[in-house]
């Protein structure tokens, strides 16, 4: 009876019995009352009709087991059959869903407690975004930034919506959206991004709140691969990103924040800033990690934390390295700030962990083919690192290189201590190299078993290729390194 009862929804459903069923399926039901439960559940999401219960649900339910229930319902609507509803209860659920958020956060005591409730809510509002903005929803944004303003806390969870936009739009919208949905949104963001950009400013002018000024950084990092480079270079905001680096409580967020300017390919509009930009950065950092500090060891017995600030650091200055490396070698003033930097790779490389390295790996690799490209080339216009593949007979090519310009020599001088350095590195950790098995096969054949690429051998390639390169680069120091 109370199975039928639930499933009749031509009437208001019964709220305290559907918290007992719900309860029943998640915690305090025998198996055959939780195999019952979970068919009435599954009843209840399939009839169209259910959705329309959703408010009197969450008006009516202090259960979170129930709260969620009727969530995943009204998400499987706007995934599925949002756009063939009336518009009036689209426009209805709509202003429901950001009314309960408002409400939720505005408090503090509530937005701690509810603080899961409210992610799923705010889940659900961005579902609700990607359909209604900007055609029919046009003042979504400057409606959020103008909540925002009103509270610190519902201002950290605008900055938690702002978020979980920007990576619907631009991480996870592959596949779900269609290509032509994708860019309006992406247009819709680019176009109003000057409110958030100012949201961003405000709230790190005026706020002294951590966790603010945390879920704003959080934010600020999902829109920084993308955004109109004005705004990070002709604002506050890099300034404003290099002053909080120093503080512990963001200096992990703000790493993030940095790598990804640093990532940015700009041509040479904005060396100027790049170079102020690191040179910033290092005085902050020789401040924080002393270049002579054991970061391997640091690494082996620091808290998450301190391990997640290291990877970061290894992401930050590869991602500064491969794009504007040759900005700091064109200054001579900052030769000695490059060579630091490179100096501090070198510690992180040497942490016993297997992304930490993956990430320096690569970009030791990207350097030695750039060098000897530019050394080998310039002499020798054929013999360019393309034609010198793993296969190939890199052996046989010349020591040295009579032709080489004075000014790529020089070049190759400022990298010989860090270039040395990283022989040893390549030596030292050296992954195991492929493995030769030799089987008999169905005819009665001795043949060689070929070994599908694991994690391992194609690290061991990437380092043996590493190393080929700085062979050719310096033989006499390699030499040294093996004895």
């Amino acid at each position: 009876m109370a199975a039928e009862k639930l499933r009749d929804l031509s009437q208001p459903i019964d709220v305290p019995l559907l918290d007992a069923t719900v309860e029943a399926f998640y915690a305090t039901g025998s198996k055959e009352e939780r195999a019952s439960a979970d068919n009435i559940l599954r009843d209840l999401k399939a009839n169209p009709d259910t959705w329309l219960q959703v408010v009197h649900i969450l008006q009516n339910t202090s259960s979170t087991h129930t709260k969620y229930f009727a969530l995943q319902v009204l998400e499987g609507v706007i995934k599925y059959r949002w756009n063939a509803l009336p518009d009036e209860q689209r426009d209805g659920m709509k202003n429901y869903i950001s009314e309960v958020i408002v409400l939720l956060s505005r408090d503090e005591a509530s937005f701690r407690a509810e603080r899961l409730y409210v992610n799923k809510l705010n889940v659900i509002l961005v579902q609700i975004v990607k359909h209604e903005w900007s055609a029919k929803w046009r003042s979504f944004l400057p409606d959020l930034v103008k909540a925002a303003r009103t509270s610190e806390t519902i201002c950290e969870n605008c900055m938690a919506i702002l978020k979980l936009l920007s990576e619907e739009v631009f991480d996870f919208s592959r596949g779900v959206m269609t290509q032509q949905k994708i860019d309006e949104l992406k247009q819709s963001l680019n176009s109003e991004f000057e409110l958030i950009h100012e949201l961003c400013l405000y709230v790190f002018s005026v706020s002294h709140r951590p966790e603010l000024i945390r879920a704003t950084l959080s934010a600020l990092h999902a829109y920084l691969s993308w955004i109109p480079l004005g705004y990070i270079f002709e604002s506050p905001l890099l300034e404003t990103l290099l002053n909080f680096f120093p503080v512990p409580a963001y200096r992990n967020l703000t790493l993030q924040c940095l790598s990804e300017v640093a990532a940015l390919n700009c041509g040479e509009v904005y060396n100027v800033q790049y170079v102020k930009m690191y040179s910033i950065f290092m005085n902050h950092l020789q401040a924080i990690l002393p270049l002579n500090f054991n970061i391997p060891k640091a690494y082996s017995t620091g808290s998450s934390e301190e391990q997640a600030f290291i990877q970061n650091l290894a992401l930050f200055f590869t991602s500064f390295f491969k794009s504007h490396i040759k900005v700091l070698e064109s200054s001579p003033e900052n030769i000695s700030l490059l060579l630091a930097g490179l100096g501090y790779l070198i510690s992180i490389s040497y942490v016993d962990d297997s992304e930490v390295f993956k990430v320096c790996l690569d970009y030791w690799n990207s350097l030695v083919l750039e060098l000897f490209g530019s050394q080998h080339h310039v002499g020798h216009p054929a013999l360019t690192p393309s034609l010198f593949g793993m296969q190939c007979q890199m052996a046989f090519l010349p020591r040295t290189v009579d032709s080489v310009k004075p000014e790529v020599t020089e070049r190759h001088k400022i990298y010989s201590d860090p270039l040395s350095k990283v022989r040893g590195l390549m030596i030292s950790r050296m992954a195991k190299p492929e493995e030769v098995l030799i089987v008999e096969d169905e005819n009665g054949n001795i043949v060689r078993e070929t070994m599908k690429d694991n994690d391992v051998l194609v690290q061991y390639k990437i380092m043996r290729e590493t190393l080929i390169y700085l062979s050719h680069l310096d033989h006499e120091d390699t030499e040294k390194q093996y004895m």
